[in-house]
């Protein structure tokens, strides 16, 4: 390189590049202290829930003139990917979900024109229908969960205990959201004896009325005395339940107390909408989130130390347990990944020290922490956090970070041999090599391009890999030229004796390969390109992964019943399957859900929206092994005795989630047939031995009873279908017709039916009709009363009813593997579909390919630029041939790495596949630059390239060695472990054929003779 010599420049400015290195060191460090703590990095949740009512309606009602209309609407919205809904009676909850490339204020731009296109036509949706209500914080994470239980107190009181806790929470420095699991809501029940009414010819809804009035909260204006305003206070509102039973009504000249119609009981709401258990104990959860942006671990102490001091203050019979501690497994996966690093860091320099001296050895052990520490630096300010994803981007770029170095200190040895003076041998590297490296440095960030340009949910996840890995390299070219000639200059010896007179032992044996290689060229490509192609074909038995599951100790139960159920049903189910857990060494704690799925402690969980036919239980176990013996356990207890009920048992996930990794979705335009596709269906996979239990998301209809009234009897009676809607509903559910401020709570108070006039359908028929002027007539003299079958839920998937049939795996067999097999009968069921039906894969294959394709769409990119720097630096279009076709070769060693050890090719290890790229070509590059040095040197063109390669091989194997052994560390873990199997296994068959395939395909492209005297 031509022009500024940075060596020469760092060694006539040795007191300011030391002062660089020391302030380095220093500010990595401290900057290492201050980096954020997280067990994986964010990604953003691009859905958005809208929420609408119709009570009253019937399903398809609510479907037609609701769901329908608001799925319509949000057709327009550009960034929309698919709405999916699932509709009950007078209820519509539509997920939206936005295009996986949408991100940052895309995204809130897109969640802020959702809320306007439902508003814009809300004026079009039916009278009586109540909302929009949207949810676009569906993934906020609250990481730390608390369960408070009572034993001897009320379940009013524990809660008024929790508030407490709350508010002490909610001062505690970087606390964010926080939120209430099971608390139940009180309710005061006025059961109205129907009959007594009815005898004293009083009207329910008028006694509804004069409380309405009593209790109303109404201006009563303000006096101006003088100087002073004296504000007017009018009492007679509701404090207690006791101010209930102590009302006296007047209603049709009609004087009696409230308690002689009506049965007045403070209770908690009836059926509840969602429990929470832990350990199998009724409780009250408090999740706590952390604020955006905050220190996780720092948090984690400063929350502990205040839950510490206000559970000191609860009274005796308050138990406070924790449920979930974000800051302790991320503790926890902090250290493993770091002590993976230091693991890694040892490797490397002792693969320095051994291969090079301890002299030389120290110059590249002391420019490990040099590059980690400015990395540290660019991290802290990028708010790139210490995760999973940029801790095992460290270690990755570790193994090729030292190359550079390597190569230096190389060169530096060998001009010291030489006999040139330390200085001339220090800035000799810069002028020979230093193009070429910084050419190959570029080249292997490349190859990571795919990764940083990759705008999906799983780009978004493993973005850091690119930014750790690419400021990495870039540092290490510089630490390479500035700051390794000046270490080189203070170490290494004055001189060195010549070592050339007589190889060592690998050296001749590998130039004899060399020479057989390059002689034999033909069989030499032959071999190499016959590799290929098996390793093309062993390719297709290497199985497909999204993202493996997290090594986490828990385990999700997910249990749905009939879609019918109730939740007191699906408590007691749960109950049931609980009891498994009671004694289990292997089980340590667990809680439970009912009627809603977990909060998300964990940002990947497939979190389930509200339904009383839902409960979920999250087990904690004692480590991995106890967790899969525990999965197998209740998976043969699932299996043997709760028949007719889905259970799933799973770990969590790693990446976005997916649930079932095997769906199908059957889309078509009306119920009944989808219903009936859906089931031949499952009838087509249900014979495959790798899948489990075969379930539907809906299916079954449910009983109803309807109520078909006579009109001209209703109107001879001077009763509406309305009059006999609100009577029933006031009856049998009950509605809250004002509240009691008690304290901070505002408790419902709600009118119904006694218990043996409203828990029993056959009571209804005799049911008593109030009629103006007092009368009563029982329903069945308006209305005749009968069952029928009805779809309790229906879900849509872009405005077309579709029912996704799905199944868990067996054994250690991938989805996509499964779904490969099944192709065929796939394909012939979806040729026989009817009209306007269609047949779509989903689940973990479906996700793979939402975060492949970004990254097919980038590699074009990846190559250009590739193509574009080794161009600049090889100027010519046969070199760059050479250079580019050792790359696919890496197949080869990928093949090798999977598939001996049953690794899957996963998201994570297709990146790593395509680094691969860069690696091989940076050798290649920086070889053949070595060729053109000897030939313009005058060397013949066949001694050129054997000494280039002769002269290449100790830094190319060194380079191979720490970059493979470095990735040992996190070979075994469960995220990281296909994509280090694929590495190793590609760099070490790499270097092998860049030693080997690239001198013999030079010779043969340039038609290079061996001289007669060589042979």
């Amino acid at each position: 390189m031509n022009g500024l010599n940075l060596s020469d420049w760092a060694l006539r400015h040795r007191s300011f590049i030391w002062y660089l290195m020391i302030a380095a060191v220093i500010a990595g460090a401290l900057s290492y202290t201050r980096l954020g703590r997280e067990e994986d990095p964010s990604f953003d949740i691009k859905t958005m829930v809208v929420q609408v009512q119709w009570p009253g309606a019937t399903l398809d009602e609510t479907i037609n003139q609701v769901t329908d209309r608001v799925e319509k609407e949000l057709q327009q919205i550009a960034t929309l990917d698919y709405t999916r809904s699932y509709t009950k009676p007078g209820s519509a909850t539509i997920m939206v979900n936005l295009k996986d490339t949408t991100n940052g204020r895309a995204l809130s731009d897109a969640f802020y024109q959702i809320r306007k296109h439902v508003n814009d036509i809300w004026y079009t949706l039916p009278s009586g229908v109540q909302g929009p209500y949207f949810n676009d914080e569906f993934g906020d994470v609250y990481g730390n969960v608390y369960a408070f239980t009572a034993d001897g107190i009320s379940f009013r009181q524990l809660r008024d205990y929790v508030e407490v806790v709350r508010n002490r929470v909610l001062s505690v420095p970087g606390a964010g959201k926080t939120q209430i699991l099971g608390a139940l809501d009180e309710v005061i029940y006025l059961d109205f004896d129907t009959g007594r009414l009815s005898s004293l010819g009083v009207d329910r809804q008028s006694v509804i009325a004069s409380l309405q009035a009593q209790n109303a909260v109404s201006a009563s204006g303000v006096v101006q005395a003088g100087e002073d305003r004296v504000s007017v206070r009018v009492g007679g509102g509701f404090k207690s339940e006791d101010d209930l039973r102590a009302i006296n009504l007047r209603v049709n000249d009609r004087f009696f107390r409230l308690s002689d119609v009506a049965t007045i009981t403070r209770g908690y709401e009836d059926p509840p909408s969602s429990l929470f258990r832990y350990d199998g104990q009724p409780a009250i959860g408090l999740a706590v989130a952390m604020a955006p942006n905050g220190n996780l671990l720092q948090f984690g102490e400063d929350l502990k130390a205040a839950m510490k001091d206000v559970t000191a203050t609860l009274p005796i019979g308050v138990g406070v347990h924790l449920v979930s501690d974000q800051p302790a497994v991320v503790e926890e996966a902090i250290s493993g990944f770091t002590r993976a690093l230091m693991e890694a860091v040892i490797i490397v320099m002792a693969v320095s020290f051994v291969s090079l001296g301890l002299r030389a050895g120290l110059v590249v052990a002391i420019s490990i922490p040099l590059v980690l520490a400015i990395v540290f630096i660019v991290m802290e300010y990028s708010g790139i956090s210490l995760q999973r994803i940029s801790l095992g981007a460290l270690i990755i770029a570790l193994g090729l970070l030292v190359d550079d170095a390597m190569i230096t200190v190389e060169m530096m040895i060998s001009r010291l041999e030489a006999g040139d003076t330390l200085r001339k041998a220090a800035t000799y590297a810069f002028t020979s090599t230093a193009m070429p490296m910084l050419t190959g440095t570029l080249v292997t960030v490349a190859g990571f391009i795919p990764i940083g340009l990759n705008d999906s949910s799983a780009g978004q996840y493993t973005f850091t890999l690119f930014v750790v890995i690419a400021v990495a390299l870039l540092v290490s070219w510089i630490v390479a030229v500035v700051f390794a000639p000046l270490l080189g200059v203070t170490i290494l010896p004055r001189s060195m004796k010549r070592h050339d007179e007589k190889p060592s032992r690998f050296t001749a044996a590998f130039k004899a390969l060399l020479l057989g290689a390059m002689r034999w060229r033909w069989l030499t490509i032959a071999v190499c390109l016959g590799l290929l192609a098996a390793s093309v074909v062993g390719m297709g038995h290497v199985q497909q992964q999204f993202f493996p599951s997290s090594d986490r100790p828990e385990l999700l139960v997910d249990m749905t019943l009939p879609q019918n159920s109730t939740i007191a049903e699906t408590k007691a189910r749960m109950d049931d399957f609980e009891k498994a857990f009671v004694g289990d060494d292997d089980v340590e704690r667990w809680s439970s859900y009912v009627g809603q799925g977990a909060v998300r402690f964990y940002l990947p969980l497939d979190q389930q929206l509200s339904n009383p036919f839902f409960g979920q239980i999250v087990v904690v176990t004692k480590g991995l092994e106890a967790r899969e013996r525990v999965r197998a356990r209740l998976d043969t207890l699932a299996r043997d005795k709760f028949v007719g009920i889905d259970v799933l048992v799973h770990p969590l996930e790693l990446g976005p989630p997916v649930g079932r990794p095997v769906q199908y979705r059957v889309s078509g335009p009306d119920i009944q047939g989808v219903r009936e596709q859906a089931i031949k269906l499952a009838g087509v996979i249900a014979d495959d031995p790798s899948l489990g239990t075969i379930t539907y998301d809906w299916n079954e209809p449910g009983r109803v009873l309807r109520v078909e009234v006579d009109q001209n009897k209703a109107r001879l009676l001077g009763v509406t279908s309305q009059d006999i809607a609100s009577i029933l509903n006031g009856t049998l559910a009950g509605s809250a017709f004002t509240q009691v401020r008690d304290d901070i709570y505002l408790v419902n108070v709600v009118g119904r039916a006694q218990a043996d006039q409203r828990d029993s359908l056959e009571t209804l028929e005799n049911l008593q009709i109030s009629l103006t002027g007092g009368t009563v007539v029982p329903l069945r003299a308006v209305a005749t009363i009968g069952y029928a079958m009805e779809q309790p839920i229906v879900w849509r998937r872009s405005r077309l009813p579709t029912v996704t049939v799905s199944a868990a795996v067996v054994g250690d067999i991938q989805p996509a593997t499964v779904v490969q097999h099944l192709q065929a009968k796939i394909a012939a069921f979806s040729a026989q579909l009817p009209p306007y039906f269609k047949l779509e894969v989903g689940g973990a294959v479906e996700a793979a390919g939402k975060g492949q394709s970004p990254i097919v769409a980038i590699v074009p990119i990846m190559l250009l630029t590739m193509l574009t720097v080794l161009m600049i630096q090889l100027q010519s279009f046969q070199k760059l041939f050479l250079v580019v076709s050792v790359a696919p070769l890496g197949l080869i060693g990928v093949v090798l790495g999977l598939l001996p050890f049953g690794q899957p090719l996963g998201f994570v290890a297709i990146l790593g596949v395509l680094a691969l790229i860069g690696i091989i070509i940076r050798n290649s590059v920086i070889l053949v630059k070595q060729i053109e040095d000897h030939e313009r040197e005058g060397m013949e063109r066949w001694a050129a390239v054997v000494n280039a390669t002769v002269h290449r091989m100790r830094p190319i194997l060194l380079t191979a060695a720490a970059a493979s052994l470095g990735m040992i560390p996190i070979a075994r873990e469960v995220f990281w472990g296909p994509m280090a199997y694929a590495m190793i296994g590609g760099i070490l068959v790499a270097t092998l054929l860049t030693l080997l395939f690239l001198p013999a395909l030079y010779v043969t492209w340039y038609r290079v003779k061996e001289p007669k005297a060589a042979g």
